[in-house]
């Protein structure tokens, strides 16, 4: 069975960090590039970072460039986002996803083929 799962979602106050994982499951994650995406209460899913295949390839939305980082290790079959500095609006439930394109594909998430389940994250003070 094929699945992602995502861990490391939380409570955080504002200017705190959180490191987001996205593990695979029943397939290889280096024969994909990898999304993040999130989702606020009430608003639209939004892409947040993607990674190529290899990983020489990464995007990131404006709002969060300079604080988050994506980055991969394919021996652990596993995806991270590193979220620094963050932020109250960066509320939301996050959730990796896979795509069989090689390259990055920021926040198309018609492209990706597999989802996980999600991870709250959660800034307040």
């Amino acid at each position: 069975q094929l699945q992602l799962v995502e861990s490391g979602g939380g409570l955080v106050q504002p200017g705190g960090s959180l490191r987001l994982s996205c593990e695979a499951s029943g397939f290889t994650l280096d024969d994909y590039a990898i999304g993040w995406f999130r989702q606020a209460p009430g608003k639209e899913r939004e892409g947040v970072s993607c990674i190529s295949r290899t990983g020489n390839s990464r995007d990131y939305a404006d709002s969060v460039k300079g604080r988050y980082a994506i980055s991969r290790d394919n021996a652990k079959n596993t995806v991270y986002l590193q979220m620094s500095s963050l932020k109250p609006e960066d509320t939301a439930v996050y959730y990796c996803s896979a795509t069989s394109r090689s390259l990055c594909v920021l926040g198309r998430s018609n492209e990706y083929e597999y989802w996980g389940q999600g991870t709250q994250v959660t800034v307040s003070s």
